[in-house]
């Protein structure tokens, strides 16, 4: 039940986060590539709300996959269309591609996947200790 609240917290807290670099940031490579990180701990955030057991690593390899698959979209020309219909469409699908984003959200994913990997082994360590004391 705590890593789906955590995994829950971490996605509000990303789109929290999203939306301020969003809405307030000048339109920079850096605040392009905040906000793509962003949107991976999001979707990251979101799959360990929903799918707290899956491993660290399969839920890496359907973030990226994900954020990738939406980036390649792009080139279909729809989410700009979509977007002249309902602006807010644009937090989901973006607009156009662009190659580095593909690089963030590979590298924003592998990040949390050792990350989580980490604090998992940390936690699963400490009770162990905890239950041989």
């Amino acid at each position: 039940m705590r890593r789906r609240l955590l995994g829950a917290a971490v996605a509000v807290l990303a789109v929290i986060c999203g939306l301020a670099v969003h809405l307030g940031a000048a339109d920079t490579a850096a605040s392009d590539i905040t906000g793509d990180a962003l949107y991976v701990v999001a979707v990251w955030g979101g799959l360990v709300a929903l799918l707290p057991r899956l491993s660290s690593w399969l839920i890496g390899a359907i973030v990226i996959a994900w954020s990738i698959g939406v980036e390649l979209f792009q080139l279909t020309g729809l989410p700009v269309a979509w977007a002249g219909e309902w602006p807010p469409i644009v937090l989901v699908f973006g607009t156009v591609f662009d190659g580095r984003d593909l690089l963030v959200y590979a590298v924003t994913g592998v990040v949390l996947a050792v990350t989580d990997t980490s604090v998992r082994a940390a936690i699963t360590r400490r009770r162990v200790a905890s239950a041989a004391a």
